[in-house]
């Protein structure tokens, strides 16, 4: 399997997801989309370097607080919802969800996502 098909492949268990409104792979280290499957109305590009951003933030809090690497995060606002897996491989299993989506079947495909991924 080439690495773009198990990109659509990841992408593809976290979108079947009812209340899911699209899905990305995105580079951590500077946030560029290297995969996504969105609703129309998602900005995907500020969506990810929300994520790297965050994730670069999240890392040096974690360490500093001496818990070791996150393995999930969940933002909740008013009207929706970003759930994110980091990869070892350095790249962000983002999902960008309705506020009352199933939050521990996102985070289940997620990590499944992030498996296919690396």
């Amino acid at each position: 399997m080439t690495a773009t098909a198990g990109y659509g492949q990841a992408l593809d268990l976290i979108t079947r997801v009812g209340g899911v409104r699209g899905a990305m792979l995105v580079s951590a280290e500077d946030g560029i989309v290297v995969a996504e499957q969105l609703m129309e109305g998602i900005k995907g590009t500020a969506v990810a370097a929300l994520a790297a951003s965050l994730s670069t933030r999240l890392r040096r809090a974690m360490e500093a607080a001496g818990v070791g690497a996150s393995l999930f995060w969940h933002l909740q606002a008013e009207q929706g919802a970003l759930l994110v897996v980091p990869t070892p491989n350095g790249i962000l299993v983002v999902a960008v969800a309705e506020p009352d989506v199933n939050v521990g079947l996102v985070r289940l495909e997620l990590l499944r996502a992030a498996e296919v991924v690396g």
